[in-house]
């Protein structure tokens, strides 16, 4: 990670390779595959009120950001209601926007900063870079990424499926 001091940048890296691997992020990834990616990846801070991310939004959709220090609410539009509902509340070690690093389709939820933000932030040019460059660590962090993606859509199968016997049961 870029950045002006190199002491505390150092520190930085370390403190965001230690987060990348965490539960929150990408859990399946070794310490030291964590350190190349963190290289790859450049700081970026938030005021408290910023949004990051925007539901729906269809450009500066090309990234991924790990939450280093502060909070992010992640919010979906209600459509009926004309309202966003709060759907998490993330804090340091989460990651944010893998979805759109990895299709760089339209984004799915609205991430907004909840205090102020320190962020590392992984472009698609910048994984493009990992894949061109180390191979090896590319396949394991986008196999990583896989996991979270199929960990997260089981989860909300599982919600779905609950949501849906309480319907039935409310009938």
């Amino acid at each position: 990670m870029a950045s002006g001091n190199s002491r505390s940048a150092e520190s930085v890296q370390v403190r965001a390779a230690a987060l990348l691997v965490t539960s929150g992020a990408l859990v399946e990834l070794s310490a030291a595959d964590a350190r190349h990616v963190v290289s790859y990846m450049r700081p970026k801070r938030a005021k408290a009120g910023d949004v990051i991310i925007r539901e729906g939004e269809a450009v500066r959709n090309d990234f991924m950001a790990l939450v280093l220090d502060g909070e992010v609410t992640v919010e979906n539009s209600v459509a009926a209601a004309h309202d966003s509902m709060v759907v998490s509340i993330l804090g340091p070690g989460s990651l944010i926007g893998e979805l759109g690093l990895i299709d760089n389709a339209p984004r799915s939820a609205t991430c907004t900063a909840a205090t102020d933000l320190s962020l590392a932030v992984l472009t698609r040019e910048a994984m493009q870079l990992i894949i061109s460059e180390q191979p090896g660590v590319a396949a394991r962090l986008l196999l990583a990424m896989a996991k979270r993606v199929a960990d997260h859509l089981r989860e909300t199968n599982r919600k779905l499926m609950t949501f849906a016997q309480v319907s039935k049961a409310l009938q």
